[in-house]
């Protein structure tokens, strides 16, 4: 899962492990994606940009931020002024108030400033205890990427999942490959594997009652 730097599919983990049910890969995958996420993590902090994101297939064309027939990903990016800092992703069931409060405050830090552009959704993230930037489009330039750094780490998420999974993920699944994404991304400037693995080993035995870091 380490040793390559975008990873591997259940049926490459078969045939190097000489594994003949695919199941039996899948799963062992699963509970690793699982496992690559710490509980109790740190939340963002500083700068954030959020934005949301559609995953699936060809989406019908009705108004506003449904998730009809999509996944709808809440994408959250720590904006360190040259460049992305670390990423949390979480599948939202809708783009309302209440769902994206309540995955913002499972991923940024109270006291934070968070970048958003203008949609009624984000309108009352300061009850969080964020202090909000809204981020609006010039009427001369329509074009405007209003939120870049979430639009970059989506671009680098469906390459991901295309390159890697050749798209072949269930939408019930999708959270387990986010969080895969999520590991990797933020660890994208270490030089040593060993110590991915060894971190990766550290969040599979992790024990809330000793808090290893």
């Amino acid at each position: 899962m380490v040793s390559q730097k975008h990873g591997v599919s259940a049926l490459g983990l078969s045939r190097a492990l000489g594994i003949t049910r695919y199941e039996t890969a899948w799963k062992l995958l699963k509970k690793i994606r699982g496992a690559m996420i710490r509980p109790h993590r740190e939340r963002l902090k500083g700068l954030v940009e959020v934005d949301e994101v559609f995953l699936g297939g060809v989406r019908p064309r009705i108004g506003g931020r449904s998730p009809l027939r999509k996944v709808l990903v809440l994408i959250a990016a720590e904006d360190t002024g040259h460049g992305i800092g670390r990423i949390r992703m979480r599948v939202i069931s809708d783009a309302t108030l209440i769902s994206l409060n309540r995955a913002m405050r499972e991923m940024i830090e109270p006291g934070s400033r968070v970048r958003t552009d203008g949609w009624i959704g984000y309108q009352g993230v300061e009850r969080n205890g964020y202090r909000h930037i809204v981020v609006k489009r010039e009427p001369s330039t329509p074009g405007d990427n209003l939120t870049p750094l979430c639009h970059r780490v989506s671009s680098l998420l469906k390459r991901w999942l295309i390159g890697t999974h050749q798209g072949g993920i269930q939408q019930r699944h999708i959270q387990l490959y986010l969080d895969e994404f999520v590991f990797r991304f933020n660890r994208r400037t270490s030089r040593s594997r060993g110590k991915l693995f060894y971190r990766l080993i550290q969040h599979m035995t992790y024990d809330k009652n000793t808090q290893v870091e």
